[in-house]
This record gives structure tokens, C-alpha cells and sequence, in this order.
């Protein structure tokens, strides 16, 4: 339901954001069964599509089989419309590297690329490859940028790539390039990409905690379909979690063990289960493997009840995830905020 509160503006972009999620959805429509599956009236639902076909977002498909009266038109969402700029960012025993993709809104990738930063991977590097880049481009509308820390509204602040940390990357690419930028963390976009991924028949809670060799471990959170990024984005960052009294440096030291390993996964699982208590939790990064299943689960029930243990996924290759995740997230910084915020 539409909040009484909303103006009539805002009311018509709500419902322009509804004919274009519900034409992605099926592909092509008429009014009619547009009508019918957005509960909208037929004359507004053709107003917005005269108005989307007039811009470009919507073509005008071939007609409908018809009994004999006038053929209905079809109507098919223009996925080329406008594109988005992915760029992750990865920091691994001391190497950065970047992996980019552009997507068009079906999240259809094309322009693909994974590459080794040789020079500082820092914000004016970013902002001067985006700027190249985008000269090369067409209609790209939006940037998203993963990275391997904590972004709050734009501003970097704790983060393995050293020269991101602290930097107010967001508004200073949205400031240079008059585009959107959405900076999130890896973890969250992660599980972001893998819940998508599962196809859920209800919004269950999920879970992701990924476990990178030689760096401290992260996790991500779903609930009701959504990130849950916490107050100041710092959710999910376990490696702070009180390991018995070790401080950082030992738990990257522990983390190096297989016994110790073993301990600190098993610990940073059941305080997630025991807080969190997600129907599933996905166990990644390059330091696990699927040998580890059996070990994990049986750690987790020494403490946790078996009725509130979670299905348990051991996945060490989220790459694909992570970009979907990222694609997604970016994608939907080019809808209508307001349907953002308040679920219909």
C-alpha cells in the first residue's frame, strides 16, 4: 500500500517503478494484464507506457492474437536502456587487483575484465580508470564498487586495499562524473548475490561468513530480502568478536593452524547462529574447503541445539556471487528510492 503521506510526484514515480519491475518480470505485457498484476488502472497504466515508450524504456511489441476485435499491443522492457559499471576490488597477500563488468538492466554482463593493479590502488586511480572508461562507454547511468572493508555513505573507512582506507570515494566520483556511486562491502554483497542465487520460496534469513587466507574474516546478512548493513555498515565484521582474549594479530596467527582454524570458524559460526539464527549459512573464502563440512557442523552442535542449526553450505568460489551481488545492489540504485525504502 502506498503511504497516504506521498504526493501525487511521488505517487506517479512509485507506479512508473511498478509497470517497469513488472515488465522485466514477464518479458513483455499489455495493458490489461499489466492492469491486473499491479493492481494499477488501465488508463494510468497506459499513460506510463506512453510516456516509457516515448523515452526509449519500453518498445512496442507485435500485436497480441486476437479473436477478431482489435489487436491488444504488447509492450517489452528495453533492457539496453541504460547500463551500470561494477568494479570490484580485491586485495590479496599484498597484490590489488580489480575485476570489472558492465551490465545492462536485465544485469546481463558484457565489457568484462579481471587485472592486476601494478601502480597505488588508491581513489585517483579508481577515479581516473572510471574516467577512462566511461569515455568508452554508452548510457552507463550508475557505479558500483565492491570493496574488501566498510563503506558508510560513500566514505571508506576500514579497509584491506590501503589506499582506500579513509577516503571519501562516493561523493567524490558521484561529484566528477554526476553518477549515482554505490560503494558496498564484499561480505554483504556477497550474500547478497547468493540469497538471489538460492531463488528462497520465502525471505528466510541468511547468512554468509567468508574466510580469506592471510586476512581477518567477514560475514554478511540477509533478513526479510534485505542487507542488513547495521547502523554504521560495520555488520559483519566477526574478526571482532572476543576469541577468548586474543587479540588481532593472534587470531591472523590462529587463523594459520588447521586446528586453530578450526576453532575460530567454529566459534564465529555459533555466535552467529546463536544471534542471527538463519535457516541457512554459507561457509566461503579460499582458506575452506568442503572436507571442512563435516568438522564445522559437529563444532557448531557442541553448543547449539540441533533443531536451531542452520543448513550449512561450504562454497570456497563466490566470485560469480559477488558480482551478482554487486550488479544487483547497483542496479537498484537507479530505482525509485522511495519504493526502496518502503516495501509495496
Amino acid at each position: 500500500m502506498i503511504p497516504s503521506s506521498f504526493n501525487s510526484a511521488q505517487v506517479k514515480q512509485l507506479n512508473v517503478e511498478i509497470i517497469k519491475q513488472a515488465l522485466k518480470a514477464t518479458g513483455s505485457a499489455t495493458k490489461a494484464s499489466l492492469a491486473a498484476m499491479t493492481n494499477l488502472s488501465i488508463a494510468t497504466c497506459g499513460t506510463i507506457l506512453n510516456e516509457l515508450t516515448a523515452g526509449g524504456e519500453v518498445f512496442e511489441h507485435d500485436a497480441e492474437p486476437s479473436g477478431g476485435g482489435r489487436p491488444a499491443k504488447l509492450y517489452r522492457f528495453n533492457a539496453d536502456y541504460a547500463r551500470v559499471l561494477c568494479v570490484i576490488v580485491r586485495s590479496k597477500n599484498g597484490i590489488d587487483s580489480l575485476q570489472t563488468a558492465v551490465a545492462n538492466l536485465a544485469g546481463e554482463h558484457s565489457d568484462e575484465e579481471s587485472f592486476i593493479v601494478e601502480d597505488v590502488l588508491d581513489d585517483d586511480f579508481l577515479s581516473d580508470w572510471i574516467g577512462n572508461k566511461l569515455q568508452t562507454l554508452d548510457g552507463v547511468r550508475a557505479i558500483g564498487i565492491g570493496i574488501p572493508g566498510v563503506a558508510h555513505e560513500g566514505v571508506i573507512g576500514i579497509c584491506d586495499t590501503k589506499g582506500l582506507a579513509g577516503k571519501s570515494l562516493g561523493p567524490r566520483l558521484q561529484a566528477e562524473y554526476g553518477l549515482d556511486t554505490t560503494i558496498g562491502n564484499d561480505m554483504n554483497l556477497t550474500v547478497y548475490g547468493m540469497y538471489r542465487q538460492q531463488q528462497f520460496e520465502e525471505e528466510r534469513p541468511f547468512a554468509v561468513v567468508t574466510f580469506p587466507r592471510g586476512h581477518f574474516p567477514g560475514a554478511g546478512f540477509i533478513s526479510g530480502g534485505r542487507i542488513l548493513n547495521g547502523y554504521t555498515d560495520f555488520g559483519g565484521e566477526v574478526s571482532y568478536l572476543p576469541f577468548a582474549g586474543l587479540t588481532r594479530e593472534e587470531q591472523i596467527t590462529k587463523l594459520r593452524t588447521p586446528d586453530g582454524f578450526l576453532a575460530i570458524a567454529v566459534q564465529t559460526l555459533t555466535s552467529i547462529i546463536a544471534i542471527f539464527n538463519p535457516a541457512s549459512i554459507a561457509v566461503t573464502g579460499d582458506a575452506v574447503d568442503l572436507s571442512l563440512e563435516a568438522a564445522l557442523r559437529a563444532g557448531c552442535l557442541r553448543t547449539i541445539p540441533e533443531q536451531h542449526m542452520p543448513e550449512l553450505i561450504v562454497q570456497a568460489d563466490t566470485r560469480l556471487e559477488y558480482m551478482s551481488g554487486l550488479t544487483a545492489s547497483t542496479l537498484e540504485s537507479l530505482t525509485y528510492r522511495l519504493q526502496r525504502n518502503d516495501k509495496l
